[in-house]
């Protein structure tokens, strides 16, 4: 199958090239080298009939034989410039035609496969996540601001016809969508007579209003618009630059039009609806729900701790100023018992002066 349809594309550009009018452009270059050497031989003709009237080469008759033979050579020279001429263009045209038919190195009638063009692109988008994924899944708006994309039709769900202009012809696809996840990413396949486009693109949130998007492609070119794009990477610049024009529009929207990007956010897993717009809206909705309670809770859980740390300061307080009383106390205690101490003494000291005393009236 895949050989037929190679021996097939092979085929039609060998048709394609055989209609290309090769003959008549070598037949207009030798024309116009023609027309150019007869200019150059009239030029010098005039010069050297005005030499053969005077005595510029010793005579009139050695003028008209250096007139002749300046004639008869410039003659040849335009005829071997012309057959040099057509002989390179003739060569250049088979070169031509080999290119085009897939033809390298001899092999006549095999079909080269050209190898699939990879794109990588990478965007920064000034807007929360979900509006611009939102905007992404509103393919029928491409045409409002992307250059090359004149239509879009959304089919179903996950199918939609596109049609873009490709240097002077137009083209046109099938794309499938074949995965899916809201805020995340994208995937799909497409199918098309001149060449098809798969890809994939993401979405990352760098900021709570800044989103980067991540684009892939897979071009498989075919037809000579195709093939001749491919010589400067046209493909690639193309993509670079609608994306640049989808960041401006989105951005614009999501200041002023924000209610206008609504978006499909249905979830598609191996190209079947798991998920619909409405299911996945509502789950959203009663997440959404669901937050503020769990943060009410939180707070009060925060507030409950934080009414436990202020009753527990007033205790460490009156803790403290009963260790302190209880310390007053003590001393106070140690203070009498030392007083007691030094009465005891004072008494001790007294009766044995008493003694002492009495003694020695004796």
């Amino acid at each position: 199958m895949a050989e037929r349809s190679g021996d097939q594309a092979a085929n039609g550009l060998s048709t394609l090239t055989k209609e290309l009018p090769t003959d008549r452009l070598v037949e207009e270059a030798q024309n116009l080298l023609a027309a150019l050497g007869e200019r150059a031989i009239a030029g010098v003709t005039d010069k050297i009939e005005d030499l053969a009237e005077g005595d510029g080469f010793g005579g009139g008759l050695k003028a008209k034989a250096a007139l002749a033979g300046g004639k008869a050579l410039l003659s040849e020279g335009t005829s071997q410039v012309k057959s040099v001429v057509g002989g390179g263009l003739s060569q250049a045209t088979e070169k031509v035609k080999d290119t085009l038919s897939g033809d390298k190195g001899g092999n006549k009638g095999k079909g080269k496969k050209l190898k699939v063009i990879n794109i990588v692109e990478q965007i920064d988008v000034g807007v929360p996540v979900t509006t611009a994924y939102n905007q992404w899944t509103q393919s029928e708006d491409f045409p409002s601001f992307m250059k090359k994309v004149e239509d879009v039709e959304q089919k179903t769900e996950t199918e939609s016809d596109w049609k873009a202009q490709i240097f002077l012809s137009h083209r046109m696809w099938h794309s499938t969508v074949i995965e899916q996840v809201p805020d995340e990413r994208i995937v799909w396949e497409s199918k098309g007579a001149k060449g098809h486009v798969d890809g994939a693109v993401t979405f990352h949130e760098v900021a709570p209003a800044l989103t980067r998007i991540l684009l892939v492609l897979e071009y498989h070119p075919q037809g000579l618009f195709e093939r001749t794009g491919n010589i400067w990477r046209a493909q690639g610049r193309r993509a670079r630059l609608e994306l640049k024009n989808y960041r401006r529009h989105v951005m614009r929207m999501g200041i002023l039009h924000p209610e206008e990007i609504e978006g499909w956010r249905g979830e598609v897993h191996d190209g079947e609806v798991v998920r619909s717009d409405e299911e996945v809206r509502k789950d959203e909705e009663q997440q959404a729900s669901e937050e503020p309670e769990d943060q009410e809770l939180e707070d009060e859980d925060q507030e409950l701790e934080d009414e436990q740390l202020e009753d527990e300061e007033p205790r460490d307080e009156e803790v403290d100023e009963e260790e302190e009383d209880d310390g007053g106390e003590d001393e106070g205690e140690e203070g009498e018992v030392a007083e007691d101490a030094e009465e005891g003494q004072n008494e001790k000291r007294t009766g044995r002066r008493r003694r002492r005393s009495s003694s020695g009236g004796r």
